[in-house]
């Protein structure tokens, strides 16, 4: 129910082995501005892959995600709207919230047939209000943006919480909900709350580090909402379901909802995948969440690898297992972190459906390649991974994906080139980061992974 902030070095940032440091560090906590640089980017239409399981897996991630909350707390009755929606937007909007939020109504009108519709003044069933990070951070510390039943103001936040009115519990029929976002970051990060905000506003209120292919789940490397998430989004607003029903009475009437909206999925094999420790969990928010020391976070990641391997994981959360551990370790052990990004990687071309995930890996192989001066390997490792970050809408990932490939180009002599490419990444660092400082940090980043340029390049 609510994004957390993820360090975003931790995330998306391609950091060379060994300890470099800028005045200004990059950071997706930043606005754009009038600038020199090229404008500001935009993805065009959105192309979602399909849902692309078994139905008998998607009913049971439906059920899990629909009648649990985040904590494990088990919930008695299916909520949801019940006629047309209507949102609106308050407080101070960023220049790039409302376009990304027609964007997203019309993808949930076409692709999830829900009845949801704009307006500019009145009540409305959800208040999206745009506040500063600091103001969402008094009343959530560790939350980027979250979402809130029974009240349409942050400043109402304070006295309701933790009472009965905010309790999703005890929801049955949605009537009015509150989304909080800031306005004083990168259009992506703003973005990315929006989807996954009015999703859960909408529909499921749970996360499932299980599902690969969705935005309900914590591991934040989806950004916009999947196909998967919008079928289980239309399957929500079923006609066939009402709020207040049972989770037996939503269980008997999933089968047939799925033959109509996915047929295909009647033909697929279950793949059951089991449910996720509550250890590896907390491991992982430990290693990736704010608040942790240098070695509690690898302290963390190492619990992690090693509960996912006790389970006998072979998916894409055995290989995140790995990721985090890299990703934690490649300052202090480059060596080490580089074995666990080569783990990562190969369980995740092992398991369909994880171009995404393979692309974040690749970034961090491609980044050693280019410290080491194999520039070859660097634009092997990038090629099939620009296209995936595109299609997936992930501006930061894509600008970072640019970069390193004209770092590589620079190393191969190919200077043209790689300067093509590297005013191309701007435009979609604008957009994935936002301010000006933030977009020359992240280049000056990148560029001191080159050998050619150094630390002081």
């Amino acid at each position: 129910m609510r994004r957390v902030i993820l360090p975003i070095c931790l995330m998306l940032g391609a950091c060379v082995p060994g300890n470099y440091s800028y005045n200004e560090p990059a950071s997706r906590a930043a606005m754009p501005q009038e600038t020199g640089m090229p404008p500001m980017k935009a993805f065009s239409a959105p192309r979602p892959v399909p849902a692309q399981r078994s139905n008998r897996d998607i009913q049971r991630d439906i059920l899990d995600l629909g009648f649990q909350l985040e904590s494990g707390r088990m919930l008695q009755h299916f909520s949801r709207f019940e006629g047309p929606i209507t949102v609106r937007v308050t407080g101070a909007p960023p220049i790039t919230l409302i376009s990304d939020l027609n964007r997203l109504m019309h993808r949930l009108q076409t692709e999830a047939g829900i009845n949801i519709s704009r307006v500019t003044e009145g009540p409305a069933n959800i208040t999206i209000e745009a506040v500063s990070r600091d103001a969402i951070q008094r009343s959530l510390p560790k939350a980027a943006c979250f979402v809130v039943p029974n009240i349409t103001r942050l400043s109402q936040y304070r006295a309701a919480r933790n009472s009965r009115v905010t309790d999703w519990s005890q929801l049955r029929r949605r009537e009015t909900i509150a989304i909080f976002v800031p306005n004083d970051t990168s259009p992506q990060e703003v973005r990315d709350c929006l989807h996954e905000e009015l999703a859960q506003a909408l529909g499921p209120l749970n996360d499932l580090y299980r599902l690969s292919d969705s935005v309900f789940n914590d591991d934040n490397v989806h950004a916009v909402l999947t196909g998967f998430d919008m079928l289980v989004l239309r399957a929500f607003y079923a006609p066939e379901l009402r709020a207040g029903m049972t989770r037996r009475e939503v269980e008997e009437r999933l089968p047939g909802i799925l033959s109509r909206l996915n047929p295909g999925g009647d033909g697929l094999a279950p793949r059951f995948s089991g449910s996720t420790p509550r250890a590896w969990i907390d491991a992982i928010q430990t290693a990736l969440g704010p608040g942790a020391r240098q070695m509690e976070r690898r302290t963390a990641a190492m619990d992690a690898v090693r509960i996912a391997q006790a389970v006998g994981w072979t998916d894409h959360r055995r290989a995140f297992s790995h990721f985090a551990l890299g990703r934690i370790t490649q300052s202090t052990d480059p060596d080490f972190a580089q074995d666990q990004f080569v783990a990562a990687e190969r369980f995740y071309d092992a398991n369909p459906g994880t171009e995404l995930h393979r692309a974040f890996a690749a970034a961090q192989l491609a980044a050693y390649a280019v410290s080491m001066g194999r520039d070859e390997d660097a634009l092997m490792l990038l090629g099939p991974h620009i296209a995936t970050a595109e299609r997936a809408e992930n501006a930061a990932l894509l600008a970072t994906l640019l970069m390193l490939r004209a770092e590589a180009l620079d190393l191969s002599g190919r200077v043209s080139e790689a300067r093509a490419v590297r005013l191309d990444s701007l435009g979609w660092a604008r957009y994935g980061y936002g301010a000006d400082w933030a977009v020359r940090a992240k280049l000056r980043e990148v560029g001191a992974l080159s050998p050619l340029k150094g630390p002081n390049g």
